[in-house]
């Protein structure tokens, strides 16, 4: 795959931003067959597959590329064993087929995961479970028992027949359980091991699905920090985050896929909705030597007899741990609170009772909101996870189609997109002229499917840089890594100063080729340096150096992204200014 285009961020001589080349062009050609609002997993999965099919599709994100809800994710993709509890068969036989598609599909970013349900008791919740199923009634959440959890399980390996690409579930008794697992709390009675699959990098997998959409070719418009505010007879009027300028795109059909957000982006265009009722969802990163060795490298599932859900999960040499399922208020920003903290803290310590966990050891905190619907009185945990298009005609614009997305998860995003997008062409009255299904995502394409072929890609295109070097690009980029080392890797790359993972020269790349805008695009999106912990505060001045450099920030911009990132680390993420001055060493 050849390298999506750039974005050059440049700046007049006396230091005002100019308008970037991609926004420059929606604003010198401001016509759409369709326009979508919304860059999260599923507004760019349906940029994609219209984009594929030909359509002029344009797409706008007001912050940046998967900054919201798809960033927030629990980095996996699952099947959702406990929505067949709910009854939605549909749903968890799509989950399981898309899941074990995109193992084949984006083999880079998604891998089979082992996942370890300890067991507490044999029979809770054979009663309750069975009567929610049956009369739709929330009841007293409960504690799953081995009884419950093996009739779910063979269910779900039922639904991976066709096509399968993980393992069968197995079931264990406590010796054999405390033998594979010795730090589990010993009054643990069985424990059930099923396959999913994780997304180590949730962003990356998003960005391939973005450029696999631009590389189509010029109908295949996007971009970021370009906000919709409104949508009148001349279209949808976006504004730019960085100039300030405002102008409209005018489409027949415009695609509201914003998310948790899709009750207040209908409300800026004027169009007032109660579709949703996202419930906040919360995780820590642990740097813990110990309790990532307990976890022997599986995810372990637990849920705790008030029928809450934690997962603690082994992810780039750190431990995650999440997640909470919590009412919230879409005007406000979305943080990890330490009452969660507290939460996971104490169900860490039920699941491993000998290892103690500090506040300390926590180098990121992040939290999401999931694109529910709206739920009323249903507890947040038996709202469905299935999603819906709801439909509406633009007055203002005879002619012009508004479709809502109501719901939608990181593992259907494929299915969602082809679904949404069958509507889309349906509007359009066009047919569909390629399918999705099968086809490989950004550097899933010729990645090497054993390791044998794996030596091979690693030794040539290691010739330059060394092996070492090219099997880490292949692990953080697919085969899109040919396209870096053929344009910046060479003897010349240093590495930088304050990080040995990355090098100057990938950073410029990124920054280049990959839409970088703001400082934080580049250090929560594009890497995974905050996500770790190991950003500080000279690493940070690093690569504010770099993307200035880059973007032609003048020093005022430059402090201004400096501050901006400090700050939003600081409040929404735990990563304490004192916590950026620890030196690398």
């Amino acid at each position: 795959m050849s390298a999506n285009p750039t974005t050059m961020q440049r700046h007049d001589r006396g230091g005002a931003p100019r308008l970037r080349p991609e926004v420059a062009d929606l604003r010198d050609r401001p016509t759409a067959d369709v326009v979508i609002i919304g860059a999260g997993i599923n507004g760019i999965a349906t940029f994609r597959d219209l984009a594929l099919q030909g359509v002029d599709v344009v797409l706008v994100e007001r912050d940046d590329f998967v900054s919201g809800a798809s960033s927030a994710s629990s980095h996996m993709i699952h099947g959702g064993i406990r929505y067949l509890e709910n009854g939605e068969f549909r749903l968890v036989r799509e989950s399981v087929q898309e899941r074990n598609a995109l193992i084949r599909i984006a083999p880079h970013y998604v891998k089979p995961l082992e996942t370890t349900v300890p067991i507490f008791s044999t029979f809770s919740g054979i009663v309750s479970a069975p009567l929610r199923f049956l009369t739709h009634r929330q009841g007293k959440p409960t504690e799953r028992g081995a009884a419950l959890i093996k009739a779910g399980l063979t269910i779900y390996d039922a639904f991976s027949r066709d096509g399968g690409a993980v393992p069968r579930h197995r079931f264990h008794g406590r010796t054999r359980s405390l033998a594979e697992l010795p730090a589990l709390n010993p009054e643990v009675k069985y424990t059930a091991t099923y396959f999913d699959a994780s997304m180590h990098d949730p962003e990356r997998l998003a960005l391939d699905v973005l450029f696999d959409g631009l590389v189509t070719g010029p109908h295949a418009r996007a971009a970021n920090h370009l906000e919709a505010v409104g949508l009148d007879a001349d279209g949808v009027r976006v504004r730019d985050g960085i100039t300030g300028e405002e102008f409209a795109i005018a489409a027949d059909v415009v695609v509201n896929a914003s998310g948790p957000w899709t009750d207040l982006t209908n409300a800026q265009l004027g169009r007032a909705s109660r579709f949703m009722g996202g419930t906040k969802g919360s995780h820590i990163v642990l740097e813990h030597p110990e309790l990532l060795a307990a976890t022997a490298g599986r995810e372990i599932f637990f849920e705790h007899e008030d029928g809450r859900i934690v997962l603690i999960y082994p992810l780039k040499d750190r431990v995650m741990v999440g997640t909470t399922d919590l009412d919230h208020d879409m005007r406000e920003p979305a943080v990890c609170t330490d009452d969660e903290v507290d939460y996971f803290l104490e169900l860490i310590a039920h699941v491993f009772p000998a290892i103690s966990v500090e506040r300390s050891q926590i180098v990121y905190r992040f939290s999401g909101v999931r694109p529910l619907p709206r739920h009323d009185d249903t507890q947040p945990g038996f709202v469905s996870r299935d999603y819906r298009i709801e439909r509406a005609d633009v007055a203002e614009r005879p002619g012009t189609t508004l479709l809502s997305l109501v719901g939608g998860k990181w593992t259907t995003f494929r299915a969602l997109a082809e679904h949404l997008s069958d509507e889309v062409l349906g509007l359009l009255g066009r047919e569909r002229v390629r399918s999705t299904r099968g086809l490989a995502v950004g550097g899933g394409a010729g990645y090497p499917a054993t390791d044998d072929a794996r030596r091979v890609w690693i030794v040539s295109h290691g010739d330059e840089v060394g092996n070492a070097r090219a099997e880490a690009l292949l692990e953080r980029y697919g085969t899109r890594a040919a396209d870096l080392l053929g344009e910046v890797e060479g003897a010349e790359d240093l590495a930088l100063e304050h990080h040995a993972g990355y090098t100057r020269g990938e950073i410029q790349w990124l920054v280049r080729n990959e839409r970088v805008v703001h400082l934080l695009d580049l250090v929560q999106r594009r890497t995974s340096i905050a996500f770790t912990g190991t950003l500080t505060a000279p690493l940070l001045d690093e690569l504010a150096d770099l993307v200035a450099a880059e973007l032609g920030w003048d020093d005022a911009r430059r402090a201004a992204e400096v501050a901006e990132a400090r700050r939003v680390l600081a409040e929404r993420h735990g990563v304490a200014l004192a916590q950026l001055e620890i030196p690398v060493g």
